[in-house]
């Protein structure tokens, strides 16, 4: 070190010019600011690069007269990447979960909780009224639909349920009797005629509930499990240790595993969009009778996604809220080709984490409810479909009607499973509470492959906002109590009385003057009591 010290002293100032000049100010060459850029953004690229190449893959083969089986072989790909995800989501939800809710102490875990419910909440209810009022605007049910278009998945809609069944069964899939059959199955109330007599032997029949398991994952009793399971382990204190540590390496390694999976999803995008359009029978058809309907459910999503969330996320933080769209960008393309909140979650876990600035305590704690309870998209899309089934009835909405749908569509969302169509079963709970015919759901199934994507690209977005700004409240509050803690050591060390009884110079002092030191002790200690 002291050689090139005496190098540049002896050079004359020519060396220290040269080291001065050595970070090289001058501007970079753009070739190498376009490789930087790509490599940094690299994910994001070949995601879209894999979406555009599928609509044209896509647009592309629907020309050669394909049979079913070919069909489905185009999709392979895409059915992979699916299955891939799925299989991430239970280890990744109940592991992030319980570490989540093991690392945080329970009065700020109740705090955290409280800000995400509330958050949730506002947009969807938000939501919800964008919904209805686009379907006023635009009334998509005011034109005629043809017969073929609603003769459309018939066979998929779901048998109607009394609303306060459906809530019933929100609660007791909170509850599940057995943890291992809720990663596969879901309790749902089906209904069976029971005939009898009355007292005046009159003949009668009843509509009697019965509850059976159907297929699907319970993710609402799995989270409420695993959150529930995390405050017991902290509870424990050092022997809970143990197993908070396995949930968190469990944790991480999937982590991994999803880093893995994320550079395989450009390709399996890619085979879902084609196979997907491949599969659409007649398109023009379809957007001639349902075009007005499709219209007012995407319209309203962008709106919702591109100007309400990025309102409320700049309002409160003052952060550039595109810059936070553009670091989940590639988990938005995902929730696009999967049109599943609940397998986008992995890789929304990633990109904010990385991207973003989203600590791990509260991505994994956050996201994970969040793609269980908050469904801004279904809200938006089944107040829209509500109106337009009551507008092809001919039915005019009254005002409680209107707050009804709302409400319902606000409640029901919770429930919705983070799966393709998922918001569609839970649309039959809302025509039941305004008395609307369930059988118009087959026309909604007609366009559900196209408008559910969006929805998910709503749904997603949202988690990820409310996690972004419960790092701001995170931090904030840190802040705060670190200022607090400065000024409260600031008045310990002004403390007048403080430092002639402590100073060892003093005592030191004390203990030379003999007697005077003796004498002056206790009128100290007087001090000090007073």
């Amino acid at each position: 070190m002291t050689i090139n010290m005496d190098q540049e002293k002896a050079s004359n100032g020519e060396a220290l010019a040269n080291g001065l000049t050595s970070p090289r100010k001058s501007p970079e060459p753009l070739l190498e600011r376009v490789k930087r850029i790509v490599r940094a953004n690299l994910l994001v690229i070949l995601t879209v690069a894999g979406v555009i190449i599928g609509v044209f893959i896509g647009l592309g083969v629907r020309n050669v007269a394909l049979t079913r089986t070919q069909i489905i072989y185009i999709g392979f790909p895409g059915e992979l990447l699916i299955r891939l995800l799925k299989m991430i989501i239970i280890p990744l939800v109940v592991c992030s979960l319980v570490s989540g809710a093991a690392s945080i102490d329970p009065k700020a875990l109740g705090k955290l909780g409280g800000w995400a419910m509330l958050f949730f909440l506002v947009t969807t209810l938000i939501a919800s009224s964008i919904g209805v009022v686009m379907a006023f605007i635009i009334s998509p049910g005011s034109v005629e639909i043809e017969t073929s278009a609603q003769n459309v998945g018939n066979d998929n809609v779901p048998a109607s349920k009394e609303v306060i069944d459906s809530f019933l069964d929100l609660i007791r899939n909170i509850f599940p009797s057995n943890l291992v059959s809720a990663a596969f199955r879901s309790y749902a109330t089906s209904y069976k005629m029971i005939n009898g007599t009355d007292g005046n032997l009159n003949f009668t029949a009843e509509k009697v509930p019965i509850g059976k398991d159907q297929d699907g994952m319970n993710i609402l009793g799995l989270v409420v499990f695993a959150i529930v399971f995390g405050v017991a382990l902290r509870k424990l204190g050092e022997e809970g240790e143990i197993l908070i540590k396995f949930f968190n390496s469990f944790n991480e390694a999937t982590m991994v595993l999803v880093s893995w999976i994320m550079w395989y999803a450009p390709i399996g995008i890619m085979f879902l969009v084609a196979g997907k359009i491949v599969e659409m029978d007649d398109v023009a058809k379809l957007f001639a009778s349902l075009g007005k309907y499709i219209a007012c459910c995407i319209i309203g999503h962008a709106i919702h996604g591109l100007l309400v969330l990025p309102a409320i996320y700049f309002i409160i933080t003052r952060k550039n809220p595109y810059t936070f769209l553009w670091g989940i960008f590639t988990a938005l393309a995902t929730a696009f080709g999967t049109s599943s909140s609940s397998a986008t979650l992995p890789l929304m876990m990633k990109c904010v984490e990385e991207n973003n600035g989203v600590s791990k305590h509260i991505s994994r704690f956050i996201l994970p409810i969040g793609a269980t309870v908050n469904m801004d998209g279904a809200a938006l899309f089944q107040c829209v479909a509500a109106v337009f089934i009551a507008q092809l009835n001919a039915v005019s909405l009254n005002f409680v009607q209107v707050i009804t749908i709302l409400v319902t569509a606000t409640a029901s969302s919770v429930g919705a499973a983070g799966i393709p169509a998922g918001g569609v079963l839970t649309l039959a709970i809302i025509l039941e509470a305004v008395g609307l015919p369930t059988t118009d759901i087959s026309l909604i199934l007609a366009v559900d492959w196209l408008v559910d994507r969006t929805c998910t690209i709503l749904n997603v977005e949202g988690d990820a906002f409310g996690a972004g700004l419960l790092q701001y409240f995170v931090d904030r509050t840190s802040k705060k109590e670190e200022g607090a803690e400065l000024s409260e050591v600031r008045l310990e060390g002004d403390s007048p009385a403080a430092v002639p009884e402590h100073s060892p110079l003093l005592e030191k002092r004390g203990g030379r003057d003999g007697a005077g030191g003796a004498k002056t002790e206790p009128s100290g200690e007087k001090e000090t009591i007073m």
